[in-house]
């Protein structure tokens, strides 16, 4: 079939700028993904640039081939309007541009959740030159049900079968030719992870845009048609003969019989009230939509690749069972074995291990320690180059001092240019190291297993499965399981991911807190101990109740939905590519944030005389001493606190520095990044001399409580995109930290 509708689409849509609303048809059109919902989808593009989108379901390979087309150009941020991450790129072939915009992977387009929205609202808007529909060529029953749900839609496509590899060391082969015909498409068999087999893509991609063919939907609306019988023709008879913008009369049917909201609205705008009375007559008969428009699709599905796949000890029974308790597209379901008898080996004894047995959960949380721990093996050398970057700042510093330049100019190249910069670099590091282990996780099909095995658990708390994986690496380091959250998809459920995990005590939170608490409650130190764990776990109980039901909507809170994917040897070099691309993304981000902290604390501690008491942090701190000793703090703590806003291990070097003499709390900071800074053997001793036990409890809950540090709040604007959303995460652990501090401080008052 040739688009006819297209051109006119794209012409409707207008020129809207990013974040406004297009107007004429493209508008109208755009009501069927819900309010505002793309906006920017047909934003101003070069003259002559193709404009293409991928679309699929998680799993499928869209983020790699993403990577694969644009390399590092590319742009990340937030759909406007929408919490949903936007990704967007370009390349070049043959001589032409294109830009590519990466929609969120969801399994169907019926408006359920925001990443579905969201894709729906770009579709609906027109503008584009071509859709790049990927599945995945070893479970193809059930990953081209979103290209059954995208069928009748009027725009270019291309069926991209993505992990052929996987698919023939299952022993499948497949016909694309044969799909070709009977879709009336571009098919083409892909390794997206090998950029060197992209040619044919290519031209499939030209093709389609020449010559505008669309789905040909004919053999899906016999299937409905079928389904529901007199209905269906009582629906599809009051509708336009053209359809409405790119959604064609058959789209619009099967989308009105499935209860589709947004899709009744926009036909309500488009059609008389005589026709509406007479759909809303017919609509009121329909029993179990949804379930008999997905049987349907299944049954398109099977009809599309019968004959076209051929397998290996495969019983074509098997198949129909799984589309009818797959219905409506939208349930887990495990596909670790489907495929083959080659399947039967040692991967389905594993798999049974890992998502079937009393084994499963110790083995993930086993799995995701000893993924930390790995992270470390490519990060350390590039952590020991951010902490060179700030020996060589120190040794600078000390240069410019002895040849006679100002010491305010060394502080400040030794204390924000290069702490910044090695800030960066060790965070970018460990980002680096994260993205790679988990990466490679992800690729051979294991990190889908972490997420079944605890999804049931997690949802309680309107998470997923994949939520684990960040809470348990925030013991080790926030800034690590703040990495950790970006393999989980939906932006909602990962924000509230990243927000409880910041109530969770890191690694350098517990070189402090035992050393404080031992020299002051000495036996009972452990009680205090108890008590930051009784404490965290209502911290992340408050967070998930206060700010959940804004970031995951209670339809959302019914657990995870996805294909557990067939295991498969993930490719190195191609997850190598994708972690220095994600690294580099977020050092750009990251390095302003640090930047500015850095500055901050440089600032405020900054003395000419080498004394503490010539700083501003010291006029301002005891200026307010009045109202911090209101929240337990004195000056001297107080400064602690806030220098632990940049860097947890400070905290120490600061308190040595304050009460025993010796570096002002700008060196402890600035050495603290090496692991330089010097610390009194008797620091706790000497504190407890100098301040009460209520104080030192207060500044125990405070200093634990706090916002992690400097790195942990830029990673988490570069991977949530967000900083409305990394500024209310901030806020709310300050002046947590602070309240619980008051609360301790009073209350141990009563017993001290």
């Amino acid at each position: 079939m040739s688009c006819d509708q297209c051109d006119g689409c794209a012409a409707g849509a207008g020129a809207a700028t990013d974040g406004g609303a297009a107007s004429g048809a493209g508008a109208a059109a755009s009501a069927v993904g819900g309010a505002g919902a793309a906006g920017g989808a047909s934003a101003a593009r070069t003259p002559g640039t193709r404009r293409i989108a991928l679309l699929g379901q998680p799993n499928s390979g869209k983020s790699t081939l993403f990577n694969g087309l644009t390399g590092a150009r590319q742009h990340v941020g937030n759909w406007p309007g929408k919490t949903v991450e936007r990704k967007a790129g370009a390349f070049q072939h043959g001589g032409r541009a294109y830009e590519v915009v990466d929609l969120p992977g969801s399994y169907a387009l019926s408006a359920m959740s925001p990443e579905e929205e969201v894709t729906r609202g770009f579709l609906a808007q027109g503008g584009l030159d071509a859709v790049l529909v990927l599945a995945d060529a070893s479970q193809l029953e059930r990953s081209l049900y979103m290209l059954a749900d995208f069928a009748g839609i009027s725009c270019p496509a291309v069926l991209v079968l993505n992990l052929m590899d996987v698919a023939e060391g299952q022993g499948k082969r497949i016909d694309a030719t044969a799909i070709e015909r009977r879709l009336g498409v571009p098919v083409v068999p892909l390794v997206a992870a090998d950029r060197t087999r992209y040619d044919a893509l290519y031209q499939a991609l030209e093709r389609a845009c020449d010559k505008r063919s669309v789905i040909d939907p004919a053999a899906l609306e016999h299937n409905m048609a079928q389904r529901f019988g007199s209905t269906w023709d009582a629906v599809a008879a009051q509708l336009p003969e053209e359809g409405i913008g790119p959604h064609s009369r058959f789209w619009l049917a099967a989308k009105l019989i499935e209860g589709d909201g947004p899709a009744r609205e926009l036909v309500r705008q488009h059609v008389d009230a005589a026709a509406n009375a007479a759909l809303d007559k017919a609509l009121r008969g329909v029993k179990d939509g949804i379930q008999n428009a997905g049987a349907a699709r299944f049954a398109w599905v099977e009809q599309l690749i019968a004959g076209a796949v051929e397998r290996e000890g495969e019983a074509a029974g098997g198949r129909k069972a799984n589309a009818a308790s797959a219905a409506g597209g939208r349930k887990a379901a495990s596909t670790a074995s489907s495929g083959s008898a080659k399947a039967a080996s040692p991967f389905s004894r594993f798999d049974r291990l890992a998502t079937g047995s009393r084994l499963s959960k110790p083995l993930a949380v086993g799995m995701i320690l000893l993924g930390f721990v790995l992270a470390f093996v490519p990060a350390i050398p590039i952590m020991m180059v951010g902490g060179t970057i700030s020996s060589i700042g120190q040794e600078a510093a000390f240069a410019l001092s002895g040849a006679g330049v100002a010491d305010v100019v060394g502080s400040f190249l030794s204390g924000v240019v290069c702490n910044s910069l090695c800030f960066g670099t060790m965070m970018v590091g460990y980002v680096f190291g994260i993205n790679l282990v988990f990466g490679l996780y992800e690729e051979s099909g294991y990190m889908a297993r972490i997420s079944y095995v605890f999804d049931h658990a997690m949802s309680r708390f309107g998470l997923q499965g994949k939520s684990l994986m960040p809470f348990l690496m925030c013991f080790g380091c926030t800034m690590g399981g703040v990495s950790g959250s970006r393999v989980i998809d939906s932006w909602g459920q990962r924000m509230l991911t990243v927000m409880m995990a910041w109530a969770i005590p890191c690694g350098s939170t517990w070189g402090v807190v035992p050393v404080l608490a031992v020299a002051f409650f000495g036996m009972g130190a452990p009680l205090v101990i108890v008590g930051i764990f009784c404490v965290c776990i209502l911290l992340m109980w408050a967070v998930g109740h206060l700010f959940g039901p804004r970031l995951v909507k209670e339809g959302e809170r019914a657990g995870l939905v996805m294909e557990l994917p067939p295991y498969h040897r993930p490719r190195l070099g191609n997850v190598l590519h994708g972690a220095i691309l994600k690294s580099r993304q977020m050092f750009v981000r990251a390095i302003r944030v640090v930047a500015i902290f850095a500055f901050a604390i440089w600032a405020l501690t900054y003395t000419s005389t080498g004394s503490v008491e010539g700083s501003a942090l010291y006029a301002l701190g005891t200026a307010i001493e009045p109202i911090t000793q209101f929240f337990g703090m004195g000056w001297q703590t107080f400064t602690a606190w806030l220098c632990a806003l940049v860097l947890k291990e400070s905290a120490l070097g600061v308190l040595s520095g304050l009460f025993a003499g010796g570096a002002t709390p700008n060196a402890a900071v600035v050495t603290a990044v090496t692991g330089g800074v010097a610390v009194a053997g008797n620091i706790g001793e000497i504190m407890a001399q100098a301040i009460s036990a209520p104080e030192a409890l207060a500044f125990i809950f405070a200093f634990t409580f706090n916002m992690p540090c400097a790195a942990s709040v830029s990673a988490t604007w570069g991977e949530v995109h967000s900083t409305k959303w990394t500024v209310i995460t901030a806020a709310f652990y300050i002046a947590s930290s602070l309240i619980l501090g008051c609360i301790v401080f009073h209350v141990a008052s009563l017993f001290f």
